[in-house]
This record gives structure tokens, sequence and C-alpha cells, in this order.
């Protein structure tokens, strides 16, 4: 059964959007499996996307003055191609929003953000078990690299690295 289409508009995040993209990471976070993890508070948020020095950005859909979706993205930089990248964190439709057209939009957009800023990538990361996502991002285009694995340090790991004294 086909969706009906749903009126949504894309725009970049402001300040009085953070509630909204904190619930909307919660709700990331428990399609996941992954809440134990979740530290993100709308104030935890606010410095890191428009603070002083951002590091990152995020992009939202609203549907009838609701904010329904996201993107978090950053800038990162290859050394092979001597050029920026664009790598998204998290992109999140609520499900009622799903099949919309709007994750599809959001990608467009940042894939023509990144041609708009000279990067020579956009990337980001998809759970092996997420079958739907991996199909929906082939079908845009996307390789899917069975060959590469991420490697994080976080938490107690990551603190080992602290300097000393």
């Amino acid at each position: 059964m086909a969706r009906m289409s749903t009126a949504f508009t894309l725009r970049a995040a402001e300040p009085r959007d953070l509630p909204a993209i904190s619930g909307l990471i919660h709700e990331l976070a428990a399609f996941e499996k992954l809440t134990h993890l979740v530290q993100t508070t709308p104030e935890k948020l606010h410095p890191h996307l428009f603070g002083e020095r951002p590091a990152a950005e995020a992009m939202v859909a609203e549907v009838d003055g609701g904010v329904v979706a996201f993107a978090l993205f950053f800038t990162n930089f290859s050394t092979f191609l001597a050029c920026p990248g664009l790598y998204l964190e998290d992109l999140y439709v609520q499900p009622a929003h799903r099949g919309s057209g709007i994750g599809r939009a959001l990608l467009s957009r940042l894939g023509a953000l990144a041609v708009e800023r000279g990067c020579g990538r956009f990337e980001w990361s998809v759970l092996d078990w997420n079958a739907n996502a991996i199909r929906f991002y082939e079908g845009m285009g996307a390789t899917v690299m069975p060959e590469w694995r991420i490697c994080r340090l976080a938490g107690d790991a990551l603190a080992k690295y602290a300097p000393v004294g």
C-alpha cells in the first residue's frame, strides 16, 4: 500500500528546535536499542550546534509545524582526496512519517550541500541489521563498504588517555 504524500519543509535547525532534536535522538536510540548510551539533552546539544565554535550542524523536517525528522552532520577530512567531506552522524524520521520522502529529501539536501561546499565525500554508517536502511541507501546510489569497520574509544577506555599530572 502506497503512503499518501506528506507536505513537509526542510530547513536548517535553530536553537528553538533543540528540545525536538533531543527527543528524536532518544527515539533513535530506542529504535537502535541503545537507550542506555544516551546522555543527550537540549542543554548539552546547544553549544555544539549553536555555540561559539559549533562542532556539528543539523537540518530538520517539519510537518504541520512540528519537527518530525532530523539529520545531524559535520565536516570531516579525506587525506587521500585532500579535501573536506560531509559526515552524517544521524538521520531519523519518526515512524509515522517514513515512506513520505523526508529521508530521501534530507539525504539529497545534504548531498547537494556536500557538492556546494566542495566536499569529496558524503559518508555515514548504518547498522548491519538495518536491512531497510541499507536497501534505501543503496537505492540512492550509496556504496555500503563491508570491508570497513568503525573503531571507537569512549567512556573509561577514552579516559585512560587523559594527560597525567
